[in-house]
């Protein structure tokens, strides 16, 4: 049984703990929160006792194996690196941090204190994005890939009433392109590595954030593009296209259905069941890697989340998007 202490105590903290309830090495023991009545509040939801607002006596305690941080963004690499120096075990919540420096430092980190770091980026780590994987080879040649994740926020509408959310704060390393249009492109390195060149557009609000957003990300014989955004919806599943055929899947950032049409009209379902809590698949990895003593994942691997957020950090300086962890 696996220890677990919660930072964030909102939805997706909630959606974490109900999909990793599922597993029955996991146990959550303990909340964080700087707010000591709101620690209170949400540990009482999953009959939990141990409540802390101090992130050193989190460190020091030895009820705890490993932590789930949650927190807004531009605190992901901080928090990581004080506990990985207690030695805890870190799951963090994507984007993994800021930039490229602060992923660079959590990594090192990790490494010296021979602790597992990995960025909870659940996409890559579904059943059906294995799927996709293990048939791209049935499409031959691969020339383009297309990924598209456009949702709008309900925060977008206090926005527009002049009501800054955290969402479109870049105090808090936030905007369209960390929230939802990593979706898109962390998939496309699992799959095709770094790109050769990367070029960025996108709408920057007034608060210095992107609202939306699209990457070219150019391969020395493919494409790919990432469409994002928190300003407007899009109903387009997204495609990977072969001289053969295409992988068409549904949504990107949690693939439910795929399949492949092929040129000659032929089409194959190569969809595969999966949980319905989609961020089961995440604690899944973390705890097997903890349970055979490997402190990375081949998957959400540090090169992977590293060249994340190179591409990341490359197209917000070409959008003009600059967070406060930029200038340090």
């Amino acid at each position: 049984m696996i220890r677990f202490a919660v930072i964030g105590t909102n939805w997706i903290t909630d959606s974490f703990i109900e999909a990793a309830s599922l597993h029955k090495d996991f146990q959550l023991v303990a909340v964080y929160s700087r707010d000591k009545e709101r620690a209170n509040q949400f540990a009482s939801k999953y009959n939990v006792d141990t409540t802390f607002t101090d992130l050193h006596e989190l460190g020091k305690s030895t009820l705890v194996d490993a932590v789930y941080i949650a927190s807004p963004n531009s605190f992901h690499a901080e928090q990581a690196c004080l506990l990985m120096g207690y030695g805890k075990h870190i799951l963090c919540e994507k984007p993994l941090a800021s930039n490229v420096r602060e992923v660079s430092m959590m990594v090192e980190m990790a490494k010296k204190q021979n602790v597992l770091l990995m960025e909870a980026l659940k996409t890559t780590l579904l059943p059906n994005f294995k799927v996709i994987r293990d048939n791209l080879h049935k499409i031959g040649k691969i020339r383009r890939y297309v990924a598209s994740y456009c949702q709008y926020s309900s925060r977008y509408d206090a926005f527009k009433e002049g009501n800054i959310l955290n969402a479109f704060d870049p105090t808090f390393s936030n905007g369209s392109i960390m929230d939802i249009g990593i979706y898109c492109i962390y998939p496309c390195i699992v799959l095709f590595g770094e790109p050769e060149n990367i070029l960025a557009s996108g709408y920057k609000l007034s608060t210095g954030v992107d609202g939306e957003g699209t990457l070219l990300l150019t391969y020395k014989e493919m494409e790919g593009v990432a469409m994002h955004s928190k300003i407007s919806n899009s109903f387009f599943p997204s495609e990977i296209q072969g001289e053969k055929g295409s992988i068409i899947i549904d949504k990107i950032h949690t693939p439910e259905h795929v399949q492949i049409r092929y040129r000659d009209g032929s089409i194959e379902d190569i969809t595969v069941p999966q949980r319905q809590q989609s961020m089961y698949y995440e604690i899944e990895e973390f705890l097997h890697l903890l349970k055979t003593g490997r402190k990375e994942s081949t998957i959400n691997s540090y090169e992977h989340s590293l060249l994340t957020a190179k591409v990341i950090e490359r197209a917000r300086k070409q959008i003009g998007i600059v967070y406060k962890g930029d200038k340090q």
